[in-house]
């Protein structure tokens, strides 16, 4: 079964509250017939539309190819929500990679985070890009846990932007019953995320990146001036990016081995008017301790988009209304009866250890993919790195490409009946810290 078409209708965007009020861009061709570039760029996402604009600015013939429409997938979906840091936590990389690469990755992310701000001005995009991301504990534990971790930023990092919020100050930014503390993190922030997408396809058409719309590809022959066809053409070029993310299928199976995809849930309520000051008194974005996050935040109009659940097959739930409004009104629980006006899944990609796959497949094909939740900034940064690699500077690249990034049990020939099961194994390993 292929997830490009598993749950979606060919070259549509799903019918979320991003698609109802994205800011639209013309649909671009099909490919039809053979042509040739410097650079082909397979997906177009956050990953691929950053690597062909910064290829493009910097003189490279780029050409980009999505199976339906730019910003389709996952970076059209999201939570919104840039984060700080990579998606394990500086303690779990120190542990994991020693004190110095963990401060090199801090860095790196500091540097995906400032990417996207400087995208979004140089760019002129109205993203509604703003500051503030909170995180918060369920019970004494989880919040002791996280003042402990904002204090080591503090310390170790130098990181000013983040500070423990006690009970009484976090009930009221959000007086969920559910939570104990939280920390806030001014230095990271939230956005319309399928309108960064197009605006990035808008800057990159403007750098000359030929895009081609429902256009997947199908075979990549390897060798020293790659070949990729698609249903009704074909492209020869010296460099190749792969930016499939969870939507990769069988095109490459070293890449397919270790980026499982797995699927999550969004709901847009209906406009909370004054009961909005019930949920949120401050326009920040929130992340739960759960281990199945939940992640929400309020609109530009009002609504709460609400994230949560996960499901590890194929399909989509029928009623994704009901699989996201009981961890909301876990939270809530006085929104049980409130209107879901939009309600869609989207398909992600996560690795063994949470950490992106960063590769050279090839001498002359890279992959980005893999973020495991932590994608807007991350996939952003790594489109451009992978066009600075391309280009000779590789060091961004190779700091990256280092992680560990083991092959899921099984491999990609088992995908997919050992989907569940691989899932289930590693949920029990993260747990453990393993």
């Amino acid at each position: 079964m292929n997830l490009l078409y598993s749950n979606d209708q060919k070259g549509q965007y799903p019918t979320s509250w991003y698609a109802a009020t994205a800011r639209p861009l013309p649909p671009c061709a099909e490919l039809k017939g053979e042509t040739r570039a410097d650079v082909c760029v397979v997906g177009g996402g956050f990953t691929g539309l950053s690597a062909a604009l910064h290829l493009a600015e910097a003189g490279f013939d780029v050409v980009l190819l999505e199976a339906h429409r730019v910003g389709f997938g996952a970076s059209g979906r999201n939570g919104g929500q840039l984060g700080s840091g990579q998606r394990r936590d500086q303690e779990e990389l120190e542990a994991m990679l020693g004190r110095d690469a963990a401060h090199r990755l801090w860095d790196l992310g500091e540097e995906a985070k400032q990417l996207v701000r400087d995208l979004v001005a140089k760019h002129a995009i109205d993203c509604d890009l703003k500051p503030g991301i909170a995180w918060t504990g369920f019970g004494k534990r989880d919040t002791t846990h996280l003042h402990d971790y904002a204090e080591k930023l503090q310390r170790d990092y130098g990181y000013d932007q983040i500070s423990a919020l006690s009970p009484q100050e976090w009930s009221d930014i959000c007086p969920s019953p559910a939570y104990d503390g939280a920390v806030l993190d001014m230095g990271a922030g939230h956005l319309h995320p399928l309108n960064f997408a197009l605006g990035l396809a808008r800057a990159a058409i403007e750098a000359g990146v030929r895009i081609y719309e429902q256009t997947p590809v199908h075979h990549i022959e390897q060798g020293a001036k790659p070949v990729l066809r698609t249903e009704h053409g074909r492209v020869s070029c010296d460099h190749v990016v792969l930016a499939c993310n969870g939507y990769l299928g069988g095109l490459n199976r070293k890449v397919a081995a270790r980026v499982m995809p797995i699927n999550n849930f969004v709901v847009a309520t209906e406009p909370l008017g004054a009961e909005a000051a019930k949920v949120l008194t401050r326009d920040i974005a929130v992340c739960d301790s759960k281990f199945v996050v939940n992640y929400y935040r309020m609109s530009a109009d009002g609504r709460l988009l609400f994230g949560g659940g996960e499901s590890y097959g194929y399909r989509f739930p029928r009623d994704i209304t009901a699989t996201v409004r009981k961890p909301m009104t876990e939270i809530y629980p006085h929104l049980k009866d409130v209107q879901i006006d939009y309600a869609w899944g989207g398909t992600l990609a996560i690795t063994m250890k949470r950490l992106p796959f960063v590769a050279r497949i090839a001498p002359n094909i890279l992959n980005a993919s893999g973020y495991s939740g932590h994608g807007l900034g991350t996939a952003t940064h790594c489109g451009m790195v992978m066009a600075k690699a391309i280009q000779g500077d590789a060091e961004g690249f190779d700091t990256m490409s280092a992680l560990p990034v083991p092959a899921f049990p099984g491999g990609p020939a088992f995908r997919s009946p050992l989907l569940v099961l691989a899932m289930s194994w590693y949920a029990m390993r993260d747990r453990l810290g393993l």
